[in-house]
């Protein structure tokens, strides 16, 4: 083959080899154009959606199982979120349905079973995030603190007292208080803080609440390994009350179990064993009876709220799981106020922790707590 003719079947060649990816270079920005086009084709099917939706035009019977409050209390939420939200962020969001996908949130703790396929609601993941966050900080600031309040005023304080006694036979309870483990996204750092002895990554959270399950007290801030003592001792409960005994405050008790030191002003059950008396056992009997109540409060948070439970995890920062729990219990508690029904389960999921006991008791609170079972058992 002579060299010209050699030359030009690999110009020929290379002229052919050029087209082709010239072609399929225009072909790969078309479906990227096409990818666009339907990118911002979705985006304005969703604000459309947005704009023409109304998630009060549901009966009031899905509404509350789409978004476990009623309507009265989302219209009470709807006017705290209006008047304080931050436009900047999310303008383009209508306020209603800003608040509705984050309580479609909380009910389900996931995006695409909760919110993108939520025909009311029509948003994409990245603007959820935002509103999520927008609801969580009006919510902590506003609502949270009106509701969340841990008994002062005598007079409360004694129909508290009474309640508990008629319950269960136990005197002078103000409250009970358990913990409540709450998945979360392994952090970044410290991992080994937030790994709790059932081998997962979570929060420890501190419950208080009272005979009719409104959460008096809450402390969301602790790493799954911390022991519920600890959590108690670094509380500013622990420090307010024991400031209340030593003004001369008496005969006011919350209640915990085991996991808890024994304090003048927290009571915890005798040690079970071998060399526990009937009178001890009765003790407990009764101290169970009432005590029962944070793990039924404890039940029905995560029966409400799934974003809660085990399996879903909270796939944020510990901060921010811990404003979604804040969150969760201030919805709680106004479910209460407005006397909707508390979805307790028939069984409760066992996914909390087992804490090992706490020896730590004082000898004035040991001798309370004999006087406690002399007038009891």
């Amino acid at each position: 083959m002579s060299s010209f003719l050699f030359w030009f079947m690999k110009s020929d060649s290379d002229d052919s080899s050029s087209d082709s990816d010239e072609e399929a270079a225009e072909e790969e920005q078309e479906e990227e154009r096409e990818e666009e086009e339907n990118r911002k084709s979705l985006a304005l099917a969703r604000k459309k959606i947005r704009d023409r939706s109304n998630p009060l035009d549901q009966p009031e019977k899905s509404f509350i199982e789409c978004y476990r409050v009623n309507k009265e209390i989302f219209l009470l939420l709807l006017k705290a979120v209006d008047s304080t939200r931050n436009t900047v962020l999310t303008s383009s969001i209508p306020t209603n349905i800003m608040l509705a996908a984050s309580l479609r949130f909380f009910a389900e703790g996931n995006y695409q079973k909760g919110v993108g396929n939520d025909r009311f609601i029509g948003m994409a993941q990245p603007t959820m995030s935002k509103a999520l966050g927008e609801v969580l900080k009006i919510i902590e600031r506003q609502i949270y603190p009106a509701v969340v309040r841990f008994p002062t005023d005598e007079t409360e304080k004694d129909d508290i007292k009474l309640a508990f006694y008629e319950r269960s036979g136990f005197p002078s309870v103000i409250g009970c208080v358990g913990g409540m483990h709450v998945r979360i996204l392994p952090p970044g750092q410290d991992k080994q803080l937030y790994l709790n002895d059932r081998g997962f990554c979570s929060l420890n959270v501190m419950l208080v609440c009272d005979h009719t399950m409104m959460v008096r007290y809450v402390d969301a801030n602790n790493a799954g390994s911390s022991h519920n003592s600890d959590v108690w001792k670094n509380s500013p409960l622990n420090e307010q009350l024991s400031t209340n005994v030593k003004k001369g405050e008496k005969k006011f008790w919350l209640l915990g179990d085991t996991s808890y030191p024994l304090k003048p002003y927290l009571i915890t059950p005798f040690p079970e064993g071998e060399n526990i008396t009937e009178r001890e056992a009765k003790f407990n009997e009764i101290h169970a009876r009432a005590r029962i109540v944070v793990e039924r409060t404890r039940a029905a948070l995560k029966n409400t709220f799934h974003c809660l439970l085990g399996p879903r995890m909270l796939y944020y920062k510990p901060e921010k799981a811990a404003q979604i729990i804040n969150a969760c219990i201030a919805l709680h508690n106004l479910r209460i106020k407005h006397n909707m029904q508390l979805d307790e389960p028939e069984t409760v999921a066992d996914d909390e922790t087992e804490p090992s006991e706490c020896n730590e008791a004082s000898a004035r609170a040991i001798r309370i707590r004999d006087k406690i079972m002399d007038s009891i058992a």
